[in-house]
């Protein structure tokens, strides 16, 4: 790590990654250093920006790698995320989302699937099926329940857990035929002059078009109103030609509702596993997601019966 001692680290995220900016004359670039699943943080992700960026998306260019020293140099888009943005007071919201879908309308209609990474060789982006999804999920049985439920309650709930995410996922309608980026929410939308550029895209793939949707719009990290939901939802479907509303408010819902579970599995192996303990506060949010999705849609009538016979203080906070 010799090498970094001049570079100035700035604040990473719940990956493994670190990074750094590197100051050269009048021009910043940003130094990704990942010494563990570097493939994916490092290949993958040079590999996702550029399918991106040949399809007119504003993506980190990949300006220097070095993989045997696990790191790559990419392009710098500032600190000014969309979320810090948001933050601020008297900012008309809808404005930065609405350019936000517009966004990930882009995205949706991309169709190569097939790129070379800087090693020449060909990455092509694998499909988000149900076995990931439940996989995924689970995550929630996994870290969570460890301080939460006795040994014997934790097997039965997982045992009954598992058995209803699997139902759910059977339930899915739509085709995994669009580019997920999967982190699709305001803290990875970089405002880049007058545009929006795209970070963090290392786990996109050829998936649900309701994933990336339910991620910007049921983000755990910001909270927004029922209205102001309904009205990002209806925003997205009003730009869509030819899309079966009834399939994708059913998908939608679902893959909200088990992202937020996940979430809450990991958020929870951040604070145990690496001691990223600020992800806690965020918990409280993604239960209250789940709450609303759950408790106005019968096909999760058995998920709300579990869940409210285990985590009822959760499920019912305000």
């Amino acid at each position: 790590m010799n090498y970094f001692k001049d570079l100035k680290e700035i604040k990473g995220d719940a990956s493994f990654r670190k990074f750094y900016r590197k100051r050269s004359k009048n021009l910043t670039s940003i130094i990704v250093y990942a010494s563990k699943e570097k493939f994916k943080n490092l290949l993958i992700y040079d590999a996702i920006n550029k399918i991106l960026i040949t399809n007119k998306i504003l993506a980190p260019i990949t300006y220097h790698e070095n993989y045997n020293k696990n790191f790559i140099e990419i392009e710098d888009f500032g600190d000014i995320s969309i979320y810090k943005i948001l933050k601020k007071k008297k900012i008309k919201k809808f404005v930065y989302f609405k350019k936000a879908i517009e966004l990930l309308n882009k995205i949706q209609v991309i169709k190569n699937r097939k790129i070379k990474n800087f090693k020449k060789k060909n990455y092509i982006i694998p499909i988000y099926n149900k076995e990931i999804i439940v996989k995924e999920a689970n995550l929630f049985c996994n870290w969570y329940l460890n301080k939460k439920l006795l040994k014997n309650e934790k097997v039965n709930f997982t045992k009954d857990f598992k058995k209803i995410i699997k139902d759910l996922t059977s339930k899915l309608m739509l085709r995994n035929d669009v580019l997920v980026h999967r982190d699709f929410h305001v803290s990875n939308l970089m405002l880049v002059k007058d545009r929006i550029g795209i970070i963090d895209s290392q786990d996109a793939l050829i998936g649900n078009r309701a994933y990336d949707l339910a991620s910007l719009v049921d983000d755990v990290r910001l909270q927004t109103s029922k209205s102001f939901k309904k009205r990002l939802y209806n925003f997205y479907l009003s730009k869509q030609k030819k899309i079966n509303k009834k399939k994708f408010k059913n998908d939608f819902e679902i893959l909200s509702v088990l992202r937020n579970l996940k979430i809450i599995g990991i958020f929870t192996r951040l604070a145990i596993r690496d001691g990223k303990v600020k992800y806690l506060k965020l918990i409280p949010h993604a239960w209250k997601l789940i709450s609303f999705r759950i408790k106005k849609n019968n096909v999760f009538n058995d998920l709300d019966n579990l869940l409210t016979k285990n985590f009822k203080r959760e499920l019912n906070a305000n």
